[in-house]
């Protein structure tokens, strides 16, 4: 079982990059969770932040602890609704910027494996065809002395979805402590992957808005 060590970073506490009546975006930072588990010392993280400056804030969805970047939450329960509906029906457009060991030799391509949870060792997930079904674009951005530069466009959210397709690919995200081997875990002091992008219909305007935060890498 893979030890889980909570130590939420301080700065930034909260990079608020958009906010209005409806819908507040932020900019995580790795090593935040995204909403508390059932465990007390894990009680500080997104959600319960921005909930102290913004008691209405709503969680719509999530982002795994080690990764960076676009979260948007809803102010009202109409525009929970609303977002909510457009990230089950895969209309909120997302994408990912990842930085993964070795040199990725297709320019771009996808990843179709279905994903489902490792029994044998919680909260990993592995390939499985009794899982459900789980799709990624991807193409890469540069080719660096040791790993390559992509960007991930995930047409599904399942848990883990682009660390295990990277790891299917052959070619892990540096920094990931659940997947990577010794020499991809020691690349990067943190999981180099970051939602870079995140475009939505506005809930009350009905206009397109994409959000953005330039990846780290």
């Amino acid at each position: 079982m893979h030890i889980f060590t909570y130590q939420p970073p301080s700065i930034p506490w909260l990079d608020i990059r958009y906010k209005d009546r409806d819908i507040i975006v932020i900019n995580k930072p790795s090593g935040l969770l995204s909403n508390p588990g059932r465990s007390p010392d894990t009680h500080d993280t997104a959600i319960t932040r921005l909930q102290r400056c913004y008691p209405e804030a709503i969680l719509i969805h999530r982002l795994d602890c080690d990764t960076s970047g676009i979260m948007i939450f809803a102010r009202t329960k109409k525009a929970e609704s609303h977002l909510k509906i457009q990230f089950q029906n895969r209309q909120a457009k997302k994408v990912y910027i990842a930085e993964v060991i070795g040199h990725v030799g297709e320019q771009q391509g996808k990843v179709n494996f279905a994903l489902g949870p490792n029994p044998d060792s919680p909260p990993f997930q592995m390939l499985t065809d009794s899982g459900k079904a789980a799709l990624t674009y991807f193409q890469v951005l540069e080719h660096r002395t040791q790993s390559t530069l992509m960007e991930l466009k995930p047409h599904t959210g399942r848990t883990h979805q682009l660390r295990v397709h990277m790891l299917a690919l052959g070619h892990a995200i540096l920094g990931d402590e659940f997947y990577g081997d010794t020499e991809t875990i020691s690349a990067s002091k943190r999981l180099n992957l970051h939602a870079q992008s995140l475009a939505i219909t506005h809930p009350y305007s009905q206009i397109e808005m994409t959000f953005f935060s330039q990846h780290p890498f």
